[in-house]
């Protein structure tokens, strides 16, 4: 590996530059990637998506699907392989844009939010993946090193955060290679420890497949809001692959890495739910029933499962933050300040780890499900008239150009889903208090309810687009 030269103060000049350079600080921040710098090949994705998702907060969506959600191993199962799926072919879509546009998802986003619309995602975003997403993976590496060494939570907080904040700072070929390189070890530790967490968990029985529906469409919300909080990074990591990259290739692969990499270890993590345990910390909960060397290498694997999933929450973070209009700032010490506020969120966290993550997954679902529906509505709707990519990248740069469509419709139904649907332990939807066993629709009615708004909208002049 080598690192890049001197270069131009011209941003196309800089980005063609950094090429396929992997030990040089990413110059480009929300700008189109030239096809001049353009590298790589659709099977990369596989192992940047799959190796993210190799890491404890995984693991937990299918321990709180049995014990939060009162679920047995074979429902919980079907519920997280359901959501996971769901959440898995929308990624593959959404990654589409990249080759073709060059461009980060949110600004890509433009097309169906316009200019001063598009700030209602990119702000979502940027505050879920940056200080959300951040936190809680940061959490789990931290427990995770302090079970390891014995050393206090907070000193292995912040070990775990310089880590994650030196991958993204260097930016997308550093990330991509250290996913591919984390993912052999992550693999190989996390595979010999399903199989004896499987071996010892109790999967059948009666209790086995029991649960309510409400139970089961809270998993199924939960292992969605996990695999969908993926999706507005998707062509963040797409984008430098060369115009005319095989399609399929460019979906299949990231949805293929996200799909097997959740449904793996959410699947374990329910099995690991219906072993007794008496820990408190939930790392060593997971791990206290592993042969005590395999106990160990789990701990590091989780650790360094953390570190690779941070690394891409910052760096999309990043990526939603500069395209708010932020062009001119450097995106590296960007990651570096989503870094720092990543940290005060997940140490004010460390306390009640397990209810505040149950929470964090409903609520990205609540507003992930609505901004898919504006997103692949718009995107429907512009393959029927014909748009071209040229029009498109030129509808995307209009700094006057403005679709109202996009964000009324996703604020109306994120907010009419919520108030309906929602089952939080502070707030229950109207119709969940009427009739409490219906569980979590919020995810399914915000983007049945949004899609439907956006086409009519669209229809409407004082929402439709400008040009």
């Amino acid at each position: 590996m080598t690192t890049a030269p001197t270069t131009p103060a011209d941003p196309a000049a800089e980005v063609t530059a950094y090429g396929a350079h992997v030990l040089a600080v990413e110059p480009t921040g929300a700008e189109p990637v030239p096809e001049s710098a353009r590298h790589g090949s659709p099977l990369g994705l596989l192992w940047t998506w799959l190796s993210p998702n190799m890491e404890f907060a995984t693991v937990y969506i299918g321990v709180i699907s049995v014990l939060f959600f009162g679920l047995g191993f074979w429902t919980a199962t079907a519920a997280l392989l359901l959501g996971t799926a769901v959440g898995s072919v929308t990624h593959g879509l959404l990654g589409l844009y990249g080759p073709r546009f060059g461009v980060p998802q949110m600004v890509a986003g433009r097309l169906a939010f316009g200019r001063r619309g598009n700030v209602l995602p990119a702000v979502l975003n940027a505050a879920g993946a940056g200080l959300g997403w951040f936190a809680v993976n940061s959490v789990s590496g931290a427990f995770a090193l302090s079970t390891l060494t014995g050393w206090p939570t907070l000193v292995s907080l912040v070990l775990v955060v310089i880590a994650q904040v030196a991958v993204a700072y260097l930016g997308h070929n550093f990330v991509h290679s250290f996913e591919k390189y984390a993912l052999p070890l992550l693999t190989a530790v996390f595979l010999a420890a399903s199989a004896v967490t499987l071996g010892k968990a109790h999967l059948g029985g009666a209790a086995g497949t029991s649960g309510s529906v409400g139970g089961f469409l809270l998993a199924f919300s939960a292992a969605f809001g996990y695999a969908a909080g993926w999706n507005p990074f998707a062509s963040d990591y797409t984008r430098y692959l060369p115009s005319d990259s095989p399609r399929r290739q460019v979906a299949l692969y990231p949805a293929l890495g996200v799909f097997a990499g959740v449904s793996l270890l959410a699947v374990v993590g329910a099995a690991s739910a219906t072993i007794a345990t008496s820990e408190q910390n939930p790392t060593a909960a997971f791990t206290g029933h592993l042969p005590g060397w395999l106990g160990d290498l789990t701990l590091l694997a989780i650790m360094l499962g953390a570190v690779s999933a941070n690394a891409i929450n910052i760096y999309s973070a990043g990526m939603s933050f500069v395209s708010l209009g932020f062009h001119r700032l450097p995106r590296g010490p960007v990651a570096l300040a989503i870094g720092v506020l990543g940290f005060l969120v997940a140490w004010s966290g460390l306390s009640d780890a397990g209810h505040s993550y149950e929470a964090f997954l409903l609520v990205i679902a609540y507003w992930a499900a609505p901004w898919l529906a504006v997103v692949l509505t718009d995107q429907y709707l512009r393959h029927r008239a014909g748009t071209t990519t040229a029009e498109a990248v030129a509808r995307m740069a209009d700094p006057d150009r403005e679709v109202w469509a996009g964000p009324v419709a996703m604020l109306a139904g994120t907010l009419v889903s919520v108030l309906l649907f929602s089952n939080q332990e502070d707030f229950s939807g109207y119709l969940v208090r009427a009739a409490p066993g219906i569980g979590d629709l919020t995810c399914v009615a915000g983007f049945v309810c949004t899609a439907l708004l956006y086409a009519a909208l669209r229809r409407v002049p004082a929402t439709a687009p400008t040009r």
